[in-house]
């Protein structure tokens, strides 16, 4: 005989589900208010937005008139798109390579110290620099940078040689830019990679140990392979930001982006900062727009990439 299908219960709400909804609504409303309602404000990007006085934002918003995709053009048909992207870009690759590399290495090294007093005070140190804003970065480089009395200017003249214009270099600032990059975000990640090394079972290390194995050799067959899937997660998220920049490093560090230094400081979030004097919000909306767009694209491709090779270690 045919057993007779089972009836599916169906599901109630409990006390569990109502605690829980209590608990991530606080963060659902936050969300709401300050991730999707402005995003109503992307029509700007496809709208000649004029203000009216007397009326509300959404009345102008609703009665300027569509412009299309004519304020796109602003910084397409820029001569100095290529400049601004590449920049953008080439800039990223770099602070993605070398500041995991940097992170990760400096991670391991300190996780090896014996001295544990001595290993929190060096993360206290290179941690510092994270909470310090560029503006007050740019005031510490402008000490040292500085044409009149900059520190390496006095110690040229000091020893008879002509003082450097470093903010009229331009060939100069892609190695100051990176290394201030590094020297203020290196501490963040080192912690992140740092809390994950912790999490490793001290068991493999003491069955590598029995086995002879040295440091170098328990670094590479067991911390590094136990810290893939961190390095992994943290790649994937600073590709998605790769068509964005850090406006204080940019802006504030070389005083602006432009002038004779405009070719290796410029980026997007510069340019568009510095055309806000000269053009309608709707074209700097469209920018923004633009970049958001495409680093959704990014981000997906590159997890579609890890995934590809490695599924345990995609993020989607």
């Amino acid at each position: 005989m045919l057993s007779k299908p089972t009836k599916r219960k169906k599901t109630h709400w409990t006390k569990n589900d109502t605690e829980l909804t209590i608990m991530a609504l606080p963060t659902t409303i936050w969300y709401i208010l300050f991730c999707f309602l402005p995003m109503f404000g992307l029509i700007i990007a496809f709208k000649n937005y004029k203000v009216i006085g007397g009326k509300s934002f959404i009345y102008n918003l609703i009665h300027s008139e569509w412009a299309g995709v004519k304020n796109f053009m602003f910084l397409i048909k820029s001569n100095d798109l290529f400049v601004i992207l590449r920049n953008t870009i080439l800039y990223n690759l770099v602070f993605i390579v070398l500041g995991m590399v940097v992170s990760v290495g400096l991670a391991i090294m300190i996780s090896l110290m014996r001295n544990k007093r001595a290993s929190k005070v060096y993360q206290t140190m290179m941690f510092f620099p994270y909470f310090m804003s560029w503006v007050v970065a740019s005031y510490f480089l402008d000490a040292f940078l500085n044409q009149n009395n900059g520190l390496i200017n006095n110690m040229l003249r000091n020893s008879g040689q002509q003082p450097i214009q470093w903010y009229m270099t331009a060939g100069a600032w892609p190695a100051i830019l990176t290394f201030m990059y590094l020297w203020k975000s290196t501490g963040y990640n080192m912690v992140i990679y740092l809390s994950s090394i912790s999490g490793i079972d001290t068991t493999l290390y003491e069955a590598a140990v029995m086995d002879g194995a040295n440091k170098r050799q328990q670094v590479f067959h067991i911390t590094l392979p136990c810290l893939k899937n961190v390095i992994i997660m943290m790649f994937i998220l600073n590709v998605g930001k790769i068509f964005y920049s850090d406006f204080g490093l940019f802006y504030q560090l070389s005083q602006g982006a432009s002038g004779s230094i405009f070719k290796t400081t410029a980026t997007i979030d510069t340019y568009i900062y510095n055309a806000l004097r000269s053009s309608t919000i709707g074209m700097t909306s469209a920018a923004a727009f633009f970049q958001s767009v495409a680093c959704c694209i990014t981000i997906i491709l590159a997890n579609a990439i890890v995934k590809k090779f490695d599924e345990d270690s995609a993020i989607i």
